[in-house]
Formats: C-alpha cells, structure tokens, sequence
C-alpha cells in the first residue's frame, strides 16, 4: 500500500537533460506541464536495467494511454547518463521519457537521495520516490519509498 503525502514541493526552474523517443533533448520541467497542458508524474529510480527499475518502467510504459487518459505524462528520473537511458529505453522497449539527473540537481530539489545500506555497507542512494503534479505545476500527491511491482497501477487506481 503507498502512503501518500501532501508536500509543499514544486516544480524547479532549472533545465534538465531528458531522452523521449530516443531523442536528446533539454527541457524545463514547468515549461514542458505548461506547454503540454497535462499533469506530470514524475518518479525517481535508483539505477537503469536493474530488476525493480525495469519492471517499474515496463509497468509506467504499459499504463501510459491509461494514465494519458487521465491528463499525466510520465517521466523517470535517475542519476544515470543519456547513453545509458538510452540503452535502457531500446533494451526494454520502454515508452517513457527518462532524465538523466547525472548532477543530482533534481534528486536535491526533490530530496530523495538518503542513506542505505546494502550487504551491510552503507551508501547514498536514490530511495524510490514518485511526485504527482497537475497541468499548472502543483503537487497533487507524493510517494515515497515504494516497491517497484504494482507502483503504477496502483497510482493510476488512486488517480
């Protein structure tokens, strides 16, 4: 069961690095809700083709109508490179657009890089994390340190 969660979070206003359909682009995260005028479902993972990624961004990706339907865009987020993103996308046929945060600004706006430990050693890492915004850049809901598997239809069941 996700916990939801009303922050006062927004939208930053600083461009960011984003693959969509195998293309490179820059864009800013207001600018692009505003232009689009859809909500935006923004989820953070910790690493490209690992097991809960993957199956979290083939769940996003076989949700996509249904969530478009509904007014949401989806894009992941993770501190991975654009040539890794872009692996990732052909390698599992994802439908999504992913940013690469290389820099770490968005997980910083967002604070979602926290301690974890991992066969007994301790590191910083991004903890799973998903913001909801509506088509004027408001947070709607926040979710943070969820399980990959039924991520997504469990959003789009709460949408």
């Amino acid at each position: 069961m996700m916990k939801e969660s009303r922050e006062s979070i927004c939208l930053p206003d600083f461009d960011v690095m984003m693959v969509q359909d195998g293309i490179e682009k820059t864009i800013n995260l207001i600018d692009f809700v505003k232009d689009n005028h859809q909500g935006l479902i923004l989820y953070f993972y910790p690493k490209d083709n690992t097991v809960g990624c993957s199956v979290q961004a083939s769940e996003f990706t076989q949700l996509k109508t249904q969530f478009g339907d509904k007014g949401y865009q989806i894009i992941g987020v993770s501190r991975d490179g654009i040539k890794s993103h872009q692996n990732f996308i052909h390698k599992k046929s994802l439908g999504i657009a992913l940013i690469s945060d290389a820099d770490e600004a968005l997980c910083q706006h967002f604070d979602v890089i926290k301690e974890k430990k991992m066969y007994g050693k301790t590191h910083l890492g991004i903890v799973r994390s998903t913001f909801v915004f509506d088509e004027h850049g408001q947070i709607k809901a926040s979710f943070r340190n969820i399980k990959s598997k039924g991520h997504a239809q469990a959003l789009l069941d709460i949408l």
